[in-house]
């Protein structure tokens, strides 16, 4: 949960600098090369980020590993799941203001708009390592 949290107030922070001008806003706008470079990299790697961490734990050998190893196991895959989120979400919003290109803005949106789905609440961790266990005794 804190670095659920920590990785929304970064995001929230570089806002507040590069809206305030503490730091300059487009300081990279001008290098074409790099920003379509960073561009392409950043959709795939969004799209696919998003894809792998909504899924993340229907996968066979992550989910026996959830169930047999519960908390060590939960900690080790939310994590990568949150940070499959999290880190493009930091890096988008860093980007924009770099590039001053809304590309990155909505992509920084559209992993923000993704958060809802991992959030690491006791319920759902709950039920991530006891689902199969739910399964065998109905």
């Amino acid at each position: 949960m804190i670095f659920f949290i920590t990785s929304i107030i970064l995001p929230l922070a570089i806002v507040v600098l590069f809206e305030t001008d503490i730091i300059a806003l487009g300081i990279m706008a001008g290098d074409t090369q790099s920003e379509f470079l960073l561009t392409s990299t950043m959709e795939l790697v969004s799209l696919a980020f998003i894809f792998l961490a909504l899924r993340l734990f229907k996968f066979g050998f992550i989910h026996a590993d959830l169930v047999r190893r519960q908390e060590k196991a939960l900690l080790k895959w939310g994590f990568l799941r949150l940070l499959l989120i999290q880190a493009p979400l930091v890096i988008n919003t860093l980007l924009y203001y770099l590039y001053v290109k809304p590309t990155f803005g909505y992509l920084a949106i559209i992993m923000a708009l993704c958060l809802p789905f991992v959030y690491p609440s006791m319920e759902r961790c709950m039920a991530e390592v006891s689902e199969e266990q739910k399964e065998e005794n109905a």
